[in-house]
C-alpha cells in the first residue's frame, strides 16, 4: 500500500491512439465487460469505435471527436471500474476534457447507461462545430496568448488547456489556427498540433455547447459520491453544480484547467497520482508539479509507453497501489 491517498486523472482529446488498453480488454474482466456494454449502449456509432480501437479498419479516423470522445471516455471509466474491482479506490478523480465525463459516471453523476446517450449526444452536436483543431504550445498561457493577440489573422484562437506552468494548448476555427501557429514558431516558440479535429474547449464550439446541453438535461443527474476536482473550475464539484446540465455541457467551449485543478489537489495534502491516460501522458505532467518533485506525492502510470509491454506495467502498477492481488488468467 502506499498510505496515501489516490488522484485518479481521467484523459481527454489528444491523448488517443488506435488500439490504447487494449491488453486490458482482452485480459481485465471488469475493464472488458465494461467496454462492451458502453460500446453495445452506443447502438450503431459502438461498432465503428470498437472497429477503430481494435485497428480493424485502415485509416479509421481516431483523432475525429466522434470517434476519439467515446474511446477516452471508454478508457477512463473501464479502467476505473477494473480498479475498483482490485480494491483500489480513489479519494478524489479528475479528468481532462471528456475524462470529466467519465470521473461524473465512476462518481455516480450519471448512471452508465445515462453516460452512454450523453456520449452519442456530445458525438452528435460536433455537426455544429466547425472545422479546427488544437495547438499545444511550450509557454505560460498568458505570454502565449498575448504573443497570438499581437499577431494578425487569429480570430477566435483562445485558451484551450493549461497544462503545466510552460504547457499551453491553444484551440481555434481554420485557417486562424495554421495563422497562429505561423506567428508563435515565426517568434521562437514550440508548437505542435494536437491530436484534434475540432476546436475544443475554445469559443468556437459554442453552438455544439448548446445542442450537448438539450442532451445532458434530458437525464437524471445525483450529486457525485466520489470527489471530483473539475478541470472547468479548478475546485471540487458541489452537489448544485453536479445537477446543473449546463455545468458539463458548456465544458466543450471552455479552457480545460487541468494544471491548475491538480494544483488544488496536491497543494492540499500529498496524493499518489494515478494516471488512466496512454503512455502515461498525463503523469509526465503531474512529474512537474512541486509536491512530486519534492518527493512528498508519488506518480503511477497504468498504461505502458510504446516501448514497453503493457501487462506488466499495469498489474505491477495495481500491486503497487493495492497490495499483491491475484493476477486473472491470461
Amino acid at each position: 500500500m502506499t498510505g496515501q491517498p489516490i488522484a485518479l486523472l481521467l484523459p481527454g482529446q489528444g491523448f488517443q491512439h488506435v488500439g490504447m488498453a487494449v491488453e486490458l480488454y482482452r485480459r481485465e474482466p471488469r475493464f472488458a465487460a465494461v467496454a462492451d456494454e458502453f460500446l453495445a449502449a452506443l447502438g450503431p456509432r459502438g461498432a465503428g469505435v470498437r472497429q477503430t480501437w481494435l485497428g480493424l479498419v485502415d485509416g479509421a479516423p481516431a483523432d475525429r471527436g466522434a470517434t476519439a470522445q467515446p474511446l477516452l471516455f471508454l478508457i477512463g471509466y473501464g479502467i476505473g471500474e477494473a480498479l475498483a474491482a482490485r480494491g483500489v479506490r480513489p479519494a478524489v478523480l479528475i479528468g481532462h476534457s471528456v475524462g470529466e465525463l467519465a470521473a461524473a459516471t465512476l462518481a455516480g453523476v450519471f448512471s452508465p447507461a445515462a453516460a452512454a446517450r450523453i456520449l452519442a449526444a456530445r458525438c452528435a452536436a460536433l455537426a455544429a462545430a466547425p472545422a479546427g483543431g488544437m495547438l499545444a504550445v511550450a509557454g505560460a498561457p498568458e505570454s502565449v496568448l498575448e504573443r497570438v493577440r499581437a499577431g494578425d489573422g487569429c480570430p477566435g484562437v483562445a485558451l484551450g488547456a493549461h497544462n503545466g506552468p510552460a504547457q499551453t494548448v491553444l484551440a481555434g476555427p481554420e485557417p486562424a489556427l495554421t495563422a497562429a501557429e505561423r506567428t508563435l514558431c515565426e517568434q521562437g516558440l514550440t508548437a505542435r498540433r494536437v491530436r484534434a479535429l475540432e476546436p475544443w474547449h475554445a469559443p468556437a464550439m459554442r453552438r455544439a455547447a448548446d445542442r450537448f446541453r438539450t442532451a445532458v438535461a434530458a437525464e437524471v443527474l445525483s450529486p457525485p459520491r466520489i470527489p471530483i476536482v473539475s478541470t472547468r473550475t479548478a475546485r471540487p464539484v458541489s452537489d448544485a453544480e453536479a445537477v446543473r446540465p449546463d455545468f458539463w455541457a458548456d465544458q466543450m467551449a471552455l479552457p480545460v484547467r487541468f494544471w491548475p485543478a491538480l494544483c488544488t489537489v496536491l497543494d492540499g495534502a500529498a496524493h499518489t497520482v494515478v494516471d488512466a491516460a496512454p503512455a502515461g501522458a498525463l503523469a509526465t505532467l503531474a512529474r512537474r508539479h512541486p509536491s512530486v518533485r519534492a518527493g512528498h506525492s508519488s506518480v503511477v502510470p497504468l498504461l505502458a509507453p510504446a516501448s514497453r509491454e503493457p501487462w506488466p506495467v499495469w498489474t505491477g502498477a495495481v500491486e503497487r497501489l493495492a497490495g499483491s492481488v491475484p493476477q486473472p488468467a491470461p
